[in-house]
């Protein structure tokens, strides 16, 4: 029997810091993963805020509950051409019903801001 590896593994991406404050994640930039420019590309930036958001968002709810995305926001700034992308999220409210996350993400070798972006994620009960 063959393993299932989810999609989303394939990127490599990793956990820097986890905490209840802030979730700081890493994609590097890799041949695989750039535009025809050398950048990395925007729907894995928006990929990666995501999960940063969507995994600080998921510890401030109770164990028999779960977040999916309501809503994303992003201004993408400048390209990430070094890498890694490293994005980092904080809360801006966290509602019972809502959570509202802030991500900035950086090209950490260039220390430049390339994305910043608002997401919100709607609490569920679980099934």
């Amino acid at each position: 029997m063959t393993e299932t590896v989810h999609l989303l593994h394939l990127l490599d991406y990793r956990t820097v810091v986890e905490t209840d404050e802030r979730v700081v994640m890493e994609l590097d930039n890799r041949p695989d993963l750039v535009n025809v420019r050398g950048a990395l590309q925007g729907g894995l930036i928006a990929t990666l805020i995501d999960i940063a958001g969507g995994v600080l968002a998921g510890r401030h709810v109770g164990a028999d509950q779960d977040v999916t995305t309501a809503d994303l926001n992003i201004h993408y700034l400048a390209p990430v051409v070094q890498g890694p992308a490293r994005a980092e999220a904080t809360i801006v409210r966290a509602g019972r019903r809502l959570i509202v996350t802030g991500v900035d993400v950086t090209d950490v070798a260039r220390e430049r801001l390339a994305a910043r972006s608002t997401l919100s994620f709607a609490v569920l009960d679980r099934r």
